[in-house]
C-alpha cells in the first residue's frame, strides 16, 4: 500500500506516519511531484495546490482514501471524486483556534478603525477618530463546523448576542443564544450587526453572498469572511461598501486569490485584507500529522476515519468531527 504525501512535512513527520502504518510505503511527493505521483497512491494525505489531472488519478483505479490537510475540500472534490467510491476526510476544526484568532484580528481592526489609523501613521498624523465597540452587538455566525464552534466559544465572554445558522442545526453549543437551520440565513442577516462567514465552499454556497443577499444585511453592519472567497461576489461587495450598506469588511479570503492588484478593495479604508493565513500555525504540520496518524490507524483496522465528509456537501457531519482527545 502506497501513501503519498503533499504537505510541508519534515523527516520526523514522515517517520511518524511510517510508524503509524508499518508495512506501507510512504512517499513525499511535495507540490513539485504530486501530479506525477498521485495516480500511484492508495492513500493521499495533503493538499495539492497545483493543477492535478484527476481524470488520470481516477483512471488508475488505485486511490481509495484522501485525507486532506485542509478543512476546505474544493481542491479535491472534483465531480469524478464525488461520484467515485473514494473516501474523503478533512482537517475540519483542526485549525479552529487559529481561524478564530484571525477573525478577531480582522474584527477588532475594523471596530477600532485600524486601517484609518495605519494610514494616518504612515503620514505621521496623530489624529483621533471615532471608533466602535464589540460590546452590545449581535454577531451572526454562518456555518457551525469546527471553526464556527470554536469562534462561538471565544466570542462568548464578550457582552454580545450570538446567533448562528448551520446545515446541521443539532447539538447547539451552549455559547449560542440561537441556532437556526441554513434556510434561516436571511433572518440572521436581518438581526446581526456583524456577520462572520465560516461555511464551506460548495455548489450551494458558491456566490451565496451576492448583491441581493448583501442588501439583506443590516445597513452599516460588518462582514468578516474567513471561509472561502468565492462565497462572496467581489463586485457586489465593493458596491455594498461604496453605498454604505456595509460599514466595513474583513477578508482573509477573496473571490480570486491572490487578490488582483487593480481590485478596488485594496484602497478602501473600510476594508482589512489578510492573505488567506487564517489557518496558519507554528504547529500546523505537527497537528496535521497527528490527525493523519490517528485516521491511518483507524483505516488500517477497518474503522472509518474522523472528519469523513459528505462529498456532495463538502464537509463532515458534526457527529464525526475529530476532537484532540479522540483515539
Amino acid at each position: 500500500m502506497r501513501i503519498v504525501l503533499c504537505y510541508p512535512v519534515e523527516e520526523r513527520h514522515i517517520a511518524q506516519i511510517q510508524a503509524a502504518a508499518p508495512g506501507c510505503e510512504v512517499v513525499n511527493a511535495g507540490q513539485e511531484r504530486i501530479d506525477e505521483l498521485l495516480p500511484t497512491a492508495d492513500i493521499f494525505i495533503g493538499h495539492a495546490k497545483v493543477p492535478v489531472n484527476w481524470d488520470r488519478v481516477l483512471d488508475s483505479g488505485r486511490l481509495r482514501w484522501i485525507q486532506s490537510s485542509a478543512a476546505g475540500l474544493d481542491h479535491c472534490l472534483v465531480p469524478g471524486v464525488i461520484q467515485s467510491d473514494i473516501l474523503v476526510s478533512s482537517a475540519s476544526g483542526l485549525f479552529a483556534p487559529q481561524v478564530a484568532e484571525q477573525t478577531f484580528s480582522l474584527l477588532f481592526g475594523l471596530l477600532r478603525k485600524a486601517p484609518l489609523f495605519f494610514r494616518a501613521e504612515q503620514k505621521r498624523e496623530f489624529i483621533r477618530l471615532p471608533t466602535d465597540d464589540l460590546r452590545g452587538k449581535t454577531v451572526g455566525l454562518v456555518g457551525m463546523g469546527g471553526n464556527g464552534r470554536m469562534l462561538a466559544r471565544m466570542l462568548r465572554p464578550w457582552d454580545i448576542k450570538l446567533v448562528a445558522t448551520d446545515y446541521f442545526p443539532v447539538e447547539p453549543p451552549a455559547e449560542l443564544d440561537e441556532l437556526w437551520p441554513a434556510d434561516k440565513l436571511d433572518e440572521l442577516l436581518g438581526v446581526s450587526d456583524i456577520v462572520v462567514l465560516t461555511l464551506p465552499l460548495n455548489v450551494h454556497t458558491q456566490s451565496l453572498f451576492d448583491g441581493e443577499r448583501l442588501n439583506r444585511m443590516r445597513r452599516g453592519s460588518l462582514l468578516i469572511n474567513v471561509a472561502r472567497g468565492a462565497v462572496v461576489v467581489e463586485d457586489a461587495l465593493v458596491a455594498a461598501l461604496q453605498s454604505g450598506q456595509l460599514a466595513g469588511a474583513g477578508l482573509d479570503v477573496t473571490e480570486v486569490e491572490p487578490l488582483p492588484a487593480d481590485s478596488l478593495l485594496w484602497d478602501d479604508p473600510k476594508v482589512m485584507i489578510s492573505p488567506h493565513v487564517g489557518a496558519q500555525s507554528s504547529r500546523r504540520v505537527d497537528d496535521t500529522t497527528d490527525l493523519a496518524c490517528v485516521n491511518l490507524k483507524r483505516h488500517l483496522c477497518g474503522d472509518l476515519p474522523y472528519n469523513r465528509v459528505d462529498k456532495v456537501l463538502g464537509f463532515p457531519h458534526p457527529s464525526v468531527v475529530w476532537r484532540p482527545d479522540a483515539k
